[in-house]
């Protein structure tokens, strides 16, 4: 078989009672990987061609492993780490980046973000929710709902507590992805499917949805939601909330570009160009009327904020004493910026 593929993954896993998969670990997902590759395990694996997750023994990881040696020491290493599991193993193979139709495709596109392989809105998500079930979240691992008091009673009557972190459709980032050279404050507060670049901080407040996430090096003290993509250096200030919204892979990413900074309690619906600062406590919207101001503070005229979508250097307030959105430009949103990261 001579075809690439879009993406490989081999994953070990939990599922339920019926056999359905709860959620998926792939420790070294790939992207394009060579179709030399694909070649070697598709014999083993039955696979021929399109999207699909294809559960596999013990003993094929074995054989996988070896037919991998000689192509990709690092998969046959993990193969052969694999052979010995005694969780259900899968392998899932994607020809194209193509709507969900599994659970394990789903866990691997959330992997391919939070291994900085794809960045956020770069990867077609349509259908994601359906197939990521709803799981109790817990010290022992991912249970279904439907067996959670079950296994709560068997903990107690061996001594034990099970306890449950969270009930929720994405587990943390941090049990199946740690980026290097980031600071995470509260590891919960990250969501598989974050993208975590470099040189991050996010703190105790500090929010990451999936399909977001941040270039790198900045500081997240608020809530970056999913299709929002923060540009290097900036900040985030505590309880900031951004409005970026995800619908599949047609819907509009909300990015920030270096060296903003968004207030404490300020939120933007539109996509900042670099250097830009917006008042704390202030919510820009597509549609929010904003007052442009010249170098001595005199009205130019007054835009709707989709217009100022993506431009540099400006300073987004509130006028105190009229309520109005003013924007500034230039020399004054520059010395601002500068000087609210200096404080910082």
């Amino acid at each position: 078989m001579s075809q690439q593929l879009f993406s490989l993954a081999f994953g070990v896993g939990t599922q339920n009672r019926q056999n359905n998969w709860l959620e998926v670990f792939y420790a070294q997902p790939l992207l394009k990987p060579s179709a030399e590759l694909l070649a070697s395990i598709a014999p083993i694996l039955g696979y021929n061609g399109g999207n699909q997750a294809i559960s596999f023994s013990t003993n094929q990881a074995e054989k996988l492993a070896e037919v991998v040696k000689p192509i990709d020491a690092l998969q046959a290493a993990l193969l052969t780490r694999l052979a010995e599991s005694e969780k259900p193993l899968v392998a899932t193979l994607l020809a194209d980046d193509a709507a969900l139709t599994s659970t394990p495709e789903a866990y691997l596109k959330l992997h391919l973000l939070s291994h900085r392989l794809v960045k956020p809105h770069g990867l077609n998500l349509t259908g994601i929710f359906p197939l990521l079930p709803n799981v109790a979240w817990t010290s022992q691992g991912a249970i279904d709902l439907g067996e959670l008091a079950e296994r709560q009673l068997e903990a107690r009557l061996r001594g034990e507590l099970l306890e449950v972190f969270s009930v929720d459709k994405f587990p943390k980032m941090t049990d199946y992805v740690v980026p290097n050279g980031v600071r995470i404050a509260d590891a919960s507060r990250l969501r598989l499917g974050a993208y975590v670049g470099e040189g991050t901080t996010v703190m105790h407040e500090g929010f990451i949805n999936f399909n977001a996430g941040t270039a790198g090096p900045g500081m997240i003290e608020g809530r970056v939601s999913a299709g929002v993509f923060v540009g290097k250096g900036s900040d985030l200030g505590g309880g900031c909330s951004t409005m970026g919204t995800l619908s599949g892979g047609g819907s509009i990413v909300i990015s920030v570009g270096e060296g903003c900074l968004i207030g404490a309690n300020a939120g933007i619906g539109i996509p900042l160009g670099d250097r830009n600062t917006v008042e704390s406590g202030l919510y820009i919207t597509a549609g929010t009327k904003v007052a442009l101001l010249d170098a001595d503070n005199q009205l130019v005229k007054v835009v709707k904020a989709r217009e100022l979508a993506g431009q540099t250097d400006l300073l987004f307030r509130r006028n105190s004493q009229t309520g109005a959105v003013e924007c500034k430009t230039h020399k004054s949103a520059i010395e601002l910026n500068e000087a609210l990261h200096a404080h910082n």
